[in-house]
């Protein structure tokens, strides 16, 4: 006899065994209904929230770099500028024997008495005639008002 010539015994099915497999609303259960269902695999909570976590790490431990690389640029800003203030307080207290203009150059140097002067004259400009100052600085008047160190004395 053919499998679809058989007949079905009803009295050897377990109706309440196939009530605890079978709903009528299969999306709210977490196990497939009947055998032709999709594999449902319950997810691993754990493993999504950990990557989750990581990426929420990773993601805010780039801004913190990226905050913190700002603060040094405007720390260092803001170190420039006082140090200009520095320099300009000083340059102000200086001897001064003509109007500075913006965006030009002079230099600085103390005298023989231990005051600082501001000359127009640079270092290697003095020619023969004796210079008994000390060369501290070249400066440049900035719009601002403040002094700009272009060089140094070595």
């Amino acid at each position: 006899m053919s499998e679809a010539g058989k007949k079905i015994d009803i009295s050897k099915i377990d109706l309440e065994k196939m009530k605890e497999g079978t709903t009528d609303k299969p999306g709210t259960i977490a196990f497939p209904h009947h055998s032709g269902s999709a594999i449902i695999k319950p997810t691993d909570r754990g493993k999504i929230k950990g990557r989750a976590v990581s990426a929420m790490h990773e993601q805010t431990d780039r801004q913190m770099t990226q905050l913190y690389e700002q603060m040094q640029l405007l720390a260092k800003q803001a170190n420039d500028l006082k140090s200009r203030v520095e320099i300009s307080e000083r340059i102000y207290l200086a001897k001064i024997n003509f109007e500075p203009l913006i965006n030009h150059t002079y230099h600085m140097y103390e005298g023989a008495d231990g005051k600082d002067i501001l000359s127009l004259i640079a270092p290697g400009e003095w020619g023969r005639s004796q210079n008994n100052m000390k060369y501290l600085a070249s400066v440049k008047l900035l719009a601002d008002h403040t002094w700009e160190v272009i060089q140094k004395a070595h």
